[in-house]
C-alpha cells in the first residue's frame, strides 16, 4: 500500500513519528511505502521543519513543500482564527497542494503533526489522523483531553486513529488502543492531587502537575506504536477505508479495530 505523509514538522513529535515509520518500513515490519512527504513549511522558514525535511530526505523520501504562510501573504488573505470560518484562501491552498500531489497517485495519507485544518483535502483524500483519547472519550487538543480525564476521575484513556472529515474531529474511528489510569504508580499521583489540593481545580496547578505529566507520558508513548499498528492492519487488509467508511477484510462495515495488544507488545519490547 502506498501512502502520503502530511506534517508541519513542528517539533520532535513529528520527527519521531516519521522516523518510527521509516525504521519499520526499512526493517520489513511495515508493509507500506511512503510515496511522498508533504510539509506546509519550506526550507529556511522554520528550523524544526528544516530538521524534519532533512529526516525525510535522509530516508530517500520524495519531499513536497508549499508554504501556507507564504501562500496566504501572496494572496493577501486573512489569518485563520480558531472558532471562525476558514478564510477563502485556505480552499485555494488545498487545491494547489492536491495539484502538486497528483503525480504520486495515492489516495491515502497520514496526518502526523499537520497543523492546518484541511476540509478540502478531506474531500479528495482518505486522511487518517490521531486523537489522544479512546473512542467516545474527551474531545479537543491533548491538553484539554488530559484535564477532562483528571476532572472526571477517569479509569482509563486511550489513543484513536480516525478518518479526517471536513467536520473537525468528527470522522469515524479506524483503530484505537486503551491504557489504565489507576495502578500502583499513578494512584500515588491521584492521592497527591486529592490531599494537597482539596477543593481546588487541578487546572490551577497547570501542566507541571505530576498527574498531568504522567497521563501525557502514557498517551504519547502509544502514539507511534498505534500509528504503525494501524498502517500494518491497513497494509495487510485487516481493515480498509472506502468512501468514508471503515470496512473489515471482507469489505463489510466495521467497528474500529482494537490494537491495544499490539501497542502494549510494542511498548514492552521497546522497554
Amino acid at each position: 500500500m502506498k501512502i502520503g505523509w502530511f506534517s508541519s514538522g513542528r517539533g520532535p513529535g513529528s520527527q519521531g513519528l516519521l522516523a518510527a515509520a521509516c525504521s519499520a518500513i526499512e526493517a520489513g515490519r511495515l508493509p507500506v511505502t511512503i510515496a511522498y512527504v508533504f510539509c506546509n513549511r519550506e526550507r529556511g522558514e522554520h528550523e524544526p521543519a528544516d530538521r524534519f525535511l532533512d529526516l525525510a530526505a535522509s530516508h530517500g523520501l520524495p519531499v513536497v513543500t508549499l508554504s501556507s504562510a507564504g501562500f496566504r501573504r501572496r494572496l493577501g488573505g486573512a489569518v485563520a482564527r480558531a472558532g471562525k470560518p476558514l478564510p477563502p484562501w485556505r480552499d485555494e491552498y488545498d487545491q494547489a497542494v492536491l495539484r502538486m500531489l497528483r503525480p504520486f497517485e495515492t489516495s491515502t495519507a497520514v496526518l502526523a503533526g499537520y497543523q492546518l485544518i484541511a476540509p478540502d483535502l478531506c474531500r479528495h483524500l482518505d486522511l487518517i489522523n490521531l486523537h489522544p483519547a479512546a473512542p467516545g472519550g474527551p474531545a479537543g487538543l491533548w491538553q484539554e483531553v488530559i484535564w477532562q480525564l483528571i476532572e472526571s476521575r477517569a479509569n482509563e484513556s486511550g489513543v484513536t486513529m480516525f478518518l479526517a472529515t471536513p467536520e473537525l474531529d468528527a470522522g469515524p474511528a479506524v483503530s484505537f488502543c486503551t491504557y489504565g489510569l489507576h495502578d500502583e504508580q499513578i494512584d500515588r499521583l491521584w492521592l497527591e492531587l486529592e490531599t494537597r489540593y482539596p477543593g481546588r481545580s487541578p487546572r490551577e496547578r497547570g501542566e507541571d502537575l505530576a498527574l498531568f505529566k504522567e497521563i501525557r507520558r502514557r498517551g504519547a508513548d502509544r502514539e507511534a506504536p498505534l500509528l504503525l499498528a494501524t498502517l500494518t492492519a491497513l497494509g495487510e487488509g485487516r481493515v480498509q477505508i472506502a468512501k468514508g467508511k471503515i470496512l473489515d477484510s471482507a469489505g463489510c462495515t466495521s467497528e474500529p479495530i482494537d490494537l491495544t495488544w499490539e501497542v502494549d507488545k510494542a511498548i514492552g519490547a521497546r522497554l
